[in-house]
């Protein structure tokens, strides 16, 4: 396993998006659902925290309650609920570090290495960008949300979103991206619905 190290570290906001409708889940707020003993957002921090020198929340409703979990808090700069680019360019534009790690609400079993491998590859490619692909290098699936940003690039997903742009995929043509590969497919499993929640608690 490739460790992290403390100057790394430091160089990395941790951003956890949480700003969707969440409309496979009744609309209801995703990162506040409660899932075995925590809410879903609690269970993310607790992966998430040690990876990363601070944590950013990306929220756009019930934001006093994600306050009460002791990181700041910011809201799409965009109305109308303009997706998990725009949760993105929130974090970029409070971001105080060159990099940026982004991770979902409802991933409460995150790779414990995400950081690590991610800004391993980072540096080793020279890549603008890092994302999380499960699987192998023979059956890929990107994982868009998992990614880590040059936070410099804040400009070419400004005018992305301005030009309409929407897809988490395809704002970033034109930048280089390194894909990094995670075995255990498990990991990024999303929790959507409540019958998700219901489906891996115990």
């Amino acid at each position: 396993m490739v460790n992290i190290t403390e100057l790394q570290k430091s160089l990395i906001t941790g951003l956890i998006l949480a700003g969707g409708r969440a409309t496979r889940m009744q609309e209801l707020d995703k990162g506040l659902q409660i899932f075995r003993d925590a809410t879903l957002i609690e269970h993310v921090i607790k992966r998430f925290a040690p990876q990363v020198n601070s944590i950013i929340i990306n929220a756009n409703r019930n934001q006093p309650t994600y306050s009460e979990l002791g990181y700041p808090v910011v809201s799409d700069v965009r109305a109308d609920y303009a997706g998990p680019l725009a949760g993105l360019e929130a974090g970029l534009l409070a971001c105080e570090t060159p990099y940026l790690l982004t991770v979902p609400c409802d991933s409460p079993f995150l790779p414990l290495n995400l950081a690590s491998k991610l800004m391993h590859e980072l540096e080793r490619t020279n890549a603008d960008l890092a994302m999380a692909c499960s699987g192998n290098s023979a059956q890929p699936c990107l994982q868009p949300v998992f990614c880590l940003i040059k936070t410099m690039h804040l400009n070419r997903l400004q005018a992305y979103l301005n030009g309409g742009g929407r897809k988490m995929s395809g704002w970033f043509d034109g930048l280089t991206m390194t894909p990094v590969y995670f075995e255990n497919e498990t990991e990024f499993t999303n929790l959507n619905t409540l019958d998700e929640l219901g489906l891996y608690s115990p």
